[in-house]
Order: C-alpha cells, then sequence, then structure tokens
C-alpha cells in the first residue's frame, strides 16, 4: 500500500513540475512520514533522480534509431563499393577485347555484349563407288579407241572451311571455301561469301555469292540430304549450273510460310558446267568439255544474269513432327553467248549434262551439248539466250516417316528453238528412322536441317540414329532439236547417324531405263555426245559410300 503512495506521489511530482521539454529531478522521503519531498531537508533521505516516465523511453528509441542509421550507412557504403566494383568489372569484361569461347555445337567466338560473334564450320566427304554391274555395248569405244566404262573409286567429295558469324547483332556474315572446287570456276572454290542484314526476325537481305533460291532439295545442304547425290533433275537443271551466283538477295520467313528471291549473276572468268569425269580412267576434266568448254563469260561479253523467287509453306502443321510441306520456284536465266570477228562461235551458251546418281565418277551419261553453236552469221546457227524454269515441290512428315517429291522444267528460248523444248526431271522417295527420330525442318530456309539422333553411339547401349530411304528418280533431256538423253533410276539408302555431327551412309544406284541413242544432223551439231551414246541402253548397279563430319 505504501508503494502504490509512493509511485502515485512522485507520478504526481513528476506531472506537475515537468515541462514541455524532458528534465530529471531530485526527490528526498521523510523517513518518518514516508512523504516525498523536492528539497531536502530534516529527516528526509535522498532517494535519487527520476525523468518523467513518458520521456525515458523516446529518449532509449532515439538512441537506438541513431545506432540503426549508422549501422545502415555503414552498409550502404559497403554496397556502394560492391556496385562500383561490379560495374568496373562488366565494363572490362564487355570491352571488344574480351572474348569467350564456346565449343557447343561448334567452334564459336563471341564478345560479351553479344555484338560480335564469328563461329567457324567446315565439313569433309570422303566417297566411294564400285560399279557392281556395268554391262555396256561390247563394241563401243570412244574417240581414242577406249571401252567406255565408268571407274571405281574413292575421293574427296567435299572439304570445305569457312566463317560465320554476326557483328552489332543484326548484321551477319559468311565466307567459305571449297578445296575440290579449283575446276576452273570462275570464283575458284568459293561457296558462299555474302553480307546479310536482319531488319527484323522474319525479314532480312543478303549481298554477295550464295545459292539460287529454287528447290528445296538444292536449298538442303548436302550435309542433310537423304541420298548421296542430289537427285538427276535438280542436279541438272539447277546445281550443275553453279548455284552459287553473286547478287542481291531477300528473305521472309515465318514459322508457317516463307519467301526468297534474288538478282543473280556469275563473276567474270571462265566456268566449267560439270566436273570430275574420270571415263576409261583419264583425267578429261569434264565430258561437257567433248564439246567444247562452257566458259560463259569470257570474251568481252555481258555477263548472264537471272532472277528466282521461291515461295513455300507448311498448310497443314500439327508439330515440328508433323506437317506438310508445299513450294514453287520460278526462274529467268539469260546467257551469254560470245562470237569471234568472223561471227563463228567462241564461248558461252549452256550445257545440261549429268550422271545417273553417281559420286566418284561422275560421268555425263546424259549430256545436250552445248546449246550454242555454228556461226552466228548463219540461219543455221542456234542460239539460246534465255529459259524459264519452273519447279514444285512438296514433304510430308509425319513422325519417323516422311516423302519427298519434286517436279522441275526449263524452257529453253532463242535462236533455232522453238517454244516446244523443254527439259524435265522428277523425283520422290520415302524415308523411315528406325530408332524414331523425325527430320528437322528449318523454317527460315525452308529446307532440312540437322539430324539429333536420340541417344548418341557409344558403348552402353546407344545406337545412334538409323534412317532408311528408297527412292525413283527420272530425267528427259530430250526435246525438239536437243537430244541429251533420258534416264531413270531406283536408289535405296541407308544413313547411319553415330552423333548430329557424324553420318555414314550407302547407296544402292539401279538403272531401270537409260537412253542415249539419239542422233540428229541438226546444224550446229546438237545431238547426245559419244560419250552419251555409250551408255544407251545400258544396265548399271552402283553402290556408293559416303563417310561425312561436319561442324
Amino acid at each position: 500500500m505504501h508503494i502504490s503512495k509512493l509511485t502515485l506521489a512522485v507520478a504526481a511530482v513528476l506531472g506537475a513540475g515537468a515541462s514541455s521539454s524532458a528534465f530529471a529531478i531530485d526527490l528526498y522521503v521523510d523517513v518518518k512520514t514516508k512523504q516525498i519531498y523536492a528539497e531536502p531537508g530534516s529527516n528526509r533521505q535522498l532517494m535519487g533522480s527520476f525523468e518523467r516516465v513518458e520521456d525515458a523511453p523516446a529518449k532509449t528509441a532515439e538512441q537506438q534509431n541513431a545506432a540503426e542509421i549508422a549501422a545502415i550507412r555503414e552498409e550502404m557504403a559497403l554496397k556502394d563499393n560492391q556496385i562500383k566494383a561490379l560495374e568496373e568489372h562488366a565494363q572490362e569484361a564487355s570491352g571488344p577485347e574480351s572474348v569467350h569461347l564456346k565449343l557447343d555445337d561448334g567452334i564459336h567466338f563471341a564478345t560479351k555484349d553479344g555484338n560480335f560473334t564469328a563461329g567457324i564450320n567446315g565439313r569433309m566427304q570422303v566417297d566411294s563407288q564400285a560399279n557392281i554391274n556395268q554391262k555396256l555395248p561390247v563394241d563401243f569405244v570412244t574417240p581414242t579407241g577406249v571401252p567406255s566404262e565408268l571407274n571405281d573409286g574413292t575421293t574427296l567429295r567435299r572439304a570445305r572451311l569457312g566463317i560465320e558469324g554476326t557483328f552489332f547483332k543484326n548484321t551477319d556474315y559468311k565466307f567459305e571455301y571449297d578445296f575440290t572446287r579449283g575446276n576452273g570456276l570462275n570464283a575458284g572454290g568459293i561457296t558462299d561469301a555474302f553480307i546479310r542484314y536482319n531488319f527484323s526476325k522474319p525479314f532480312s537481305v543478303k549481298f554477295g555469292a550464295f545459292k539460287e533460291p529454287f528447290s528445296l532439295e538444292e536449298a538442303t545442304s548436302n550435309r542433310y540430304t537423304t541420298f548421296i547425290e542430289r537427285n538427276m533433275a535438280v542436279n541438272t537443271l539447277v546445281d550443275n549450273l553453279n548455284t552459287y551466283k553473286v547478287g542481291f538477295g531477300a528473305n521472309y520467313a515465318t514459322e508457317r510460310w516463307q519467301i526468297g528471291t534474288s538478282l543473280q549473276t556469275e563473276g567474270v572468268g571462265g566456268y566449267n558446267a560439270y566436273g570430275n569425269n574420270a571415263v576409261n580412267g583419264t583425267s578429261t576434266g569434264s565430258a561437257i568439255n567433248l564439246n567444247g568448254g562452257v566458259n560463259r563469260n569470257g570474251g568481252g561479253g555481258d555477263t548472264s544474269w537471272e532472277a528466282n523467287l521461291r515461295v513455300t509453306g507448311l498448310p497443314w502443321m500439327e508439330s515440328k513432327t508433323k506437317f506438310l510441306h508445299v513450294g514453287a520456284s520460278g526462274s529467268y536465266i539469260t546467257f551469254n553467248n560470245n562470237y569471234k570477228g568472223d561471227g563463228s562461235y567462241s564461248n558461252g551458251g549452256v550445257i545440261f549434262a549429268n550422271g545417273i546418281g553417281s559420286n566418284v565418277d561422275r560421268a555425263s551419261i546424259l549430256n545436250t551439248g552445248n546449246l550454242t553453236s555454228g556461226n552466228i552469221k548463219s540461219a543455221a546457227a542456234i542460239q539460246a539466250d534465255y529459259l524459264h524454269r519452273w519447279g514444285a515441290e512438296t514433304a510430308l512428315v509425319y513422325g519417323p516417316f516422311s516423302v519427298q517429291g519434286e517436279y522441275i522444267q526449263a524452257n529453253i528460248h532463242g535462236q533455232g528453238y522453238s517454244k516446244d523444248e523443254s527439259l524435265e526431271g522428277y523425283y520422290g522417295y520415302m524415308t523411315y528412322f528406325l530408332t524414331g527420330e523425325s527430320r528437322n525442318y528449318k523454317a527460315k530456309t525452308a529446307a532440312w536441317d540437322r539430324i539429333k539422333p536420340n541417344h548418341n553411339f557409344d558403348m552402353h547401349g546407344g545406337w545412334g540414329a538409323w534412317e532408311l530411304a528408297v527412292g525413283y528418280d527420272y530425267m528427259n533431256l530430250n526435246s525438239g532439236i536437243i537430244n541429251g538423253g533420258r534416264a531413270s533410276t531406283a536408289k535405296f539408302g541407308i544413313n547411319w547417324y553415330p552423333n548430329s555431327h557424324l553420318r555414314v551412309m550407302a547407296n544402292y544406284v539401279h538403272a531401270l531405263d537409260i537412253e542415249t541413242g539419239a542422233v540428229t544432223t541438226v546444224p550446229g551439231g546438237t545431238a547426245a555426245n559419244a560419250t552419251s551414246r555409250a551408255f544407251n541402253n545400258a544396265d548399271l548397279d552402283i553402290l556408293e559410300t559416303r563417310v561425312q563430319v561436319d561442324w
């Protein structure tokens, strides 16, 4: 009870004597009466110095806040130093001299800010050919007296090395050289050599040397084609005319459709339309040269030029492994023709020639000869001035199963040619992955891309990817005054992908029909050449292999 009174008394004194600001007061207690006094006196004992209750916690909180603020300031100063250190490190890491190396899916270099990249690409294809059945007319010999035949052998089909990358993110480039293409081509072994600007993800333009936008199989890199050699229609009417030309191109591609166009020309200099003929075991360069080389840009004439357009789409697409591809291509191509002062033919023109799918001895079994010949001052001369080329393509992918087919036609126009000269070819084939993979479609080019096995080959049960293929191939180079021959083949293939960058291929090609015996007396000598006639009605079976590595 005394304590309660004491407490009340202290509170009353503090409440009465306190001002708006906190202060302390000495209090005394009368040891007899237990009364509280603010001044000393008789029988009064000092109790101590007291503050008003409301002020004491406030002062303690202020002291605590001050300590906390000091700690926060110290922590912020430490963080500020750390941020400055990180900024300095980022500036150093993003400088042009700072580059990181990436070994995923090839060899790639890039600055840390991503403005500049470079990747080293390459491929090597080692091919072999064994002619396990070759029944040719026994009484036919070449002009040198040696029987015509296809040779067995092994060759380095392609050996390419290049670099590709980007600068300032929106611009990319590619340069590639093929060490097996130095056979008189106007640009040596250069294949792709272009700069491309990407206005957006779908739309881009490029300048330099690049492939014509024509045909599904031609748009597909030879690294990813199903068979070792492209089908005859594509080889004859597209690829063997030198598909890598110089010019301007534009492309617009989304996930479901694509359109590509180009305006291109051949570089000035010599160009052999077809190479690597080992007929009779001699290095004749090309069977085409038996009729005169195709130096389309020699002399003083203008270079030939062409305009191309390819449009493709996926009208049905359930997924990336279930879809239907359709497309169409068109070209307008002019040919350069050069004559001597007396009007006789000098060089130029155009030749359409091809084998039947052989990959080592690629002799020109089908061969139109030069479609420009004779003296231009004579009414009997023939001159191929230009052609219209058309193509239709389709492919269906349904999981591990796929089918693909194309039709290509080239209409020749010029002096001595009617409107009826149309060279044509088509093919179709089916594939099936025994290990469950599916063909990989690249929307940007509307063509096939790299196969990635579900399980790479290893010693622990990984088999890689295994693919079976069967197809039919037809080519007709006979039309009007043109007698280049006609052929059809059946082909079978098996492909093994130990991993995504290594492929082992085996093809069996059987000639169903070869007709190259037609001979005409057209002025200028346009007719199937001697080498072609050697294979008229021949019975051929060819076994081909390829080991390929690319990165």
